[in-house]
């Protein structure tokens, strides 16, 4: 090997982060978004904010949420019952139809049957009113599902960009020798070098974070990565459905109906002792398997608590009867429980508000981080390429390729996520399909500002789409009060909450005003190029030289 072990994991990291660095920034952007994903289904529901202040009893909202769907869905196959929690105040019930109900087209796909309606804890009744949106939901799918993809393609795409972003972080590490010590380091206005400073910087701040999560994202992924392991130990004993049924319990319980009717058990005394069972911990999930029928079956799971590990354990009962068959998850192996440690590290799901907020910055590192390296490489190759530019020619199609690229998901991707906060707020409450159109704005946004940055990848593209970006952003809690009851005067200076609102729409200020400052240092930097420039073009010129002489 001719070069040096430092000069080749220079190499790697410069390749095997640039290649997928377009990814990264959407991958670190939504994933950081999902810290909050409850608050921002909450700010993006404001129907709901005057209701979090009126909690029901779980037992109240389980009898309620039975009778509706008794009323609703008599002959479905499951029911699914999503209990509120101390961060979501609304609750989700949900229903496969039977074949024979949905029609021809549905009959061979569950999840085409599966529909789903959210309902007030309090009545029982169907929350009308409240506006249809994927809310902090599209966030957290999107990191690692993408959209418009075929799920199983998209989280191919995601593993080995994240596989990448491991290499990348290992080789980062090897090249740089002195990378505690340049993380104090940061030179200002010196081009290559300041955005080399700042690269350091926002990886070295958040280095176990970016360890962390890119490893422990591929955790989550394992069983699609590496299959053949639970493919060897359950091939006698029902296969990777087996498996899971034992790993994750809600999918217990799956029998075959009798077809002979008889009166489900009261699902509020199952909870009641599954309650009992786990010391008064909330419920999180309640299935009935074939409800109505002889044999059905009742899947009751806890909450996550405020504990490492993402397992939920659960418990089974019998519908009829009320008879517990078993308890799921609690006695798991050393295995199950490392994995579920890793997982729940990624979810982030036993962290208080202080503690997200904490991963929730480390993620915008994590953004900037790869937005920096991926300007690194631009700046370094427009230098090389400078002579060559400066006789006439122009830059190299890679070059304009990777400039127009990073425009597009740097400073398009906050245009992109401002505009879905938008949409929520302007779209007709009563539009059908409000929930896609929505997510079709994010993207509709998106593609603007990258054919945009395509068509003309200069400093005044990248102060049009900060500024827009700072604009919209900013211009949200203003919206909010004009399209809603719960703006910053009434949640935070009048003190009425809910406090998650008013978390959402300080944050919305924050990011806002970060794009605005950074447009700003972007003018007043094209402004001072511009003024060195013009005696320059002044002395090149024979007649203003002669008469400067």
């Amino acid at each position: 090997m001719k070069e040096g072990l430092r000069q080749s994991m220079a190499w790697l990291h410069t390749w095997c982060g640039l290649l997928v660095c377009w990814v990264l920034l959407l991958v670190f952007a939504g994933g950081s978004a999902s810290y909050f994903k409850e608050e921002i289904s909450l700010w993006m529901m404001p129907e709901l904010h005057a209701s979090a202040a009126a909690p029901v009893t779980q037992a109240q909202a389980i009898e309620r949420a039975a009778a509706y769907l008794q009323q609703r869905a008599p002959q479905a196959e499951r029911w699914f019952i999503t209990l509120p929690d101390e961060r979501s105040v609304a609750m989700r019930v949900g229903w496969i139809a039977p074949p024979a109900a949905a029609g021809k087209e549905a009959a061979s796909s569950p999840r085409s049957r599966f529909k789903s309606e959210r309902i007030d804890a309090a009545t029982g009744q169907p929350l009308a009113r409240v506006r249809d949106t994927r809310g902090g939901e599209f966030l957290y799918r999107l990191h690692f599902d993408l959209h418009y993809l075929p799920v199983q393609w998209a989280r191919w795409i995601v593993s080995v960009c994240a596989l990448f972003m491991l290499v990348a972080i290992v080789s980062g590490v090897i090249t740089h020798r002195r990378i505690f010590a340049d993380f104090f380091t940061f030179r200002r206005n010196k081009g290559q070098r300041s955005w080399l400073d700042a690269h350091n910087a926002t990886a070295v701040l958040a280095l176990p974070f970016h360890l962390m999560i890119t490893y422990t994202g591929l955790i989550t992924l394992m069983f699609m990565i590496m299959p053949w392991g639970v493919q060897s130990a359950y091939r006698d004993q029902g296969g990777e459905k087996a498996f899971f049924e034992e790993v994750f319990p809600g999918g217990a319980g799956r029998v075959k109906a009798t077809g002979v009717a008889a009166p489900l058990t009261a699902l509020p005394a199952l909870a009641e002792r599954a309650r009992q069972h786990w010391q008064g911990a909330p419920l999180a999930l309640v299935v009935v398997n074939n409800p109505g029928d002889a044999k059905a079956t009742v899947v009751v799971t806890r909450q996550k608590l405020a504990t490492l590990s993402s397992l939920q354990p659960a418990l089974f009962f019998e519908g009829v009867s009320g008879r517990q068959v078993a308890a799921l998850g609690e006695a798991v192996s050393a295995t199950a429980v490392t994995r579920g440690a890793l997982v729940g590290l990624h979810l982030a799901h036993f962290a208080d508000p202080w503690l997200r907020m904490l991963f929730f910055l480390c993620g915008l590192c994590g953004y900037l981080m790869v937005a920096t390296g991926a300007l690194l490489w631009a700046v370094k190759t427009r230098q090389k390429q400078a002579k060559a530019i400066a006789a006439g020619a122009r830059a190299g199609f890679g070059l304009r390729l990777v400039e127009a690229l990073n425009l597009g998901a740097i400073a398009g991707l906050p245009i992109a996520f401002a505009s879905y906060f938008w949409a929520n707020r302007l779209l007709p409450v009563e539009l059908a399909g409000r929930a896609q159109m929505e997510i079709h704005l994010f993207f509709a946004a998106w593609a603007t500002a990258a054919v945009l940055a395509q068509i003309r990848p200069s400093l005044g593209m990248w102060r049009l789409q900060l500024g827009a970006g700072a604009a919209l952003f900013l211009g949200l809690p203003v919206l909010n009060v004009f399209t809603t009851h719960s703006h910053l005067g009434v949640t935070l200076l009048q003190g009425r909450g809910p406090w998650a609102v008013a978390g959402c729409d300080l944050t919305l200020l924050a990011l806002g005003s970060a794009l605005a400052l950074a447009a700003h240092l972007l003018a007043r930097r094209q402004r001072a190029s511009q003024e060195r420039s013009v005696p320059v073009r002044r002395a090149a010129h024979p007649a203003v030289a002669k008469e400067i002489a």
